[in-house]
């Protein structure tokens, strides 16, 4: 697949551009992908950026994104094709006014398709292939990914009244996972695999000062350090990325230029979701040394 990111630095200088900060393994599994053209299953918990590492990757590249956002009880009516059912009807009603013959094939044809986002794809047009992000694929029932398996493995959807559509430019797939349940092998022998890490750190220090420019230098040390200690706690929710990015973007705009205790329970909002994360993250508030 042709795409125009020549290497995994190259990939990494261009997440870089527009602020995301990879790291080799990501952009390594990123280069592979579009290399070979197989889809890319990114695996880790909640906030360390599966989602933006697509968006980023479509942006990248300058190529359409194409969002299926996974859910239990998700059919392929949602996200395969449908059919518009009301203009079907309609057809009907025109057809018996004038007394003119219709048949099924006449009601299930392209006239009808709706294309959702899998299909949407597969027949995608454009000078560059779109990147297909399958995002939280661990929330829709087994038999879903059972769906799946014909557009991941051939680039193709078969409808039964009109045949088997085949991507000219085959899309570029993306899926996460945050391991709410196990993926079946078959999904998984059809991509790529990366597990994406909590970042060191220095790493998140690097991300909040791209993402938060304009917050003090010190919050944001003492900030992300102070992440690192609540993930650390026996919390049921531990913070990501995102967490660490939001609660910057919430001490900036209350003013707050050092961390201090006053600071950090108000607004615990941003990093606790739960109450009893909220209780365990102030009870460590004595024993943890800010500055």
């Amino acid at each position: 697949m042709t795409t125009g990111l020549a290497s995994a630095a190259e990939v990494r200088a261009r997440f870089d551009e527009h602020g995301y900060l990879a790291d080799e393994g990501l952009s390594t599994a990123v280069f592979l992908t579009l290399r070979l053209g197989l889809p890319l299953l990114l695996e880790g918990e909640s906030g360390v950026g599966k989602t933006a590492a697509a968006q980023v990757l479509a942006r990248a590249l300058d190529a359409p994104l194409v969002r299926l956002q996974c859910y239990e009880g998700l059919t392929a009516n949602e996200a395969l094709y449908d059919w518009n059912h009301q203009r079907q009807l309609l057809a009907i009603r025109v057809a018996e006014a004038q007394h003119q013959p219709l048949t099924e094939a006449d009601l299930f044809s392209e006239e009808f398709l709706v294309e959702r986002p899998i299909l949407r794809c597969i027949r995608h047009q454009g000078p560059r292939p779109p990147v297909l992000l399958i995002d939280e694929i661990d929330r829709a029932d087994d038999e879903f990914e059972a769906l799946l398996l014909e557009a991941l493995g051939e680039s193709s959807v078969t409808v039964p009244e009109l045949g088997t559509f085949v991507a000219a430019q085959p899309p570029i797939v993306v899926l996460t996972s945050n391991r709410t349940r196990d993926l079946h092998d078959a999904l998984r022998r059809r991509c790529l695999y990366h597990w994406l890490e909590y970042p060191e750190t220095e790493r998140v220090v690097a991300i909040l000062r791209r993402t938060a420019p304009g917050a003090d230098v010190a919050l944001i040390d003492s900030a992300a350090r102070f992440v690192g200690h609540v993930r650390g706690l026996d919390v049921d929710k531990p913070p990501g990325v995102a967490e660490a990015i939001n609660w910057v973007a919430a001490l900036s705009a209350l003013g707050v230029t050092e961390l201090a205790p006053e600071f950090v329970v108000p607004t615990l909002g941003a990093v606790a979701k739960t109450p009893d994360d909220r209780d365990l993250v102030v009870d460590s508030l004595d024993s943890y040394r800010f500055g």
